[in-house]
């Protein structure tokens, strides 16, 4: 579970994070959980970590958060996808497979060029 307190470090201090923002009310949220839990098992180079934007309504706000699940991908500390929405197994995975071979370094490169 990521919080306020933890959401900046675990992003900073870890190669790629998945973050799945949900709320018990949440149908789809729940439909989701079990998906999530399955990759979390077969992708152990990626920390899979949980907000419930009920408990972390600061943290929510401040990503503006505003339909749930919603799913942010962090690739060295920095943002490189974010969905509201499921996602299936598969395109679970395949998200992960996309994040595992971005090159941050090029992206930031090529965007710093667009500045």
């Amino acid at each position: 579970a990521l919080t306020a307190e933890n959401f900046e470090s675990t992003v900073k201090d870890n190669g790629i994070v998945l973050v799945d923002f949900w709320a018990d009310w949440c149908q789809p949220c729940k439909r989701f959980s079990p998906i999530y839990e399955d990759a979390s098992g077969r992708h152990e180079n990626v920390v899979f970590g949980k907000v419930d934007t009920e408990d972390a309504r600061d943290l929510s706000a401040a990503l503006e958060i505003q339909s749930i699940p919603t799913i942010m991908g962090f690739k060295d500390g920095n943002l490189v996808f974010r969905q509201a929405g499921m996602l299936s197994g598969g395109q679970l995975d395949s998200l992960i497979e996309q994040i595992e071979a971005l090159d941050i370094e090029a992206e930031k490169a090529k965007a710093a060029g667009q500045a």
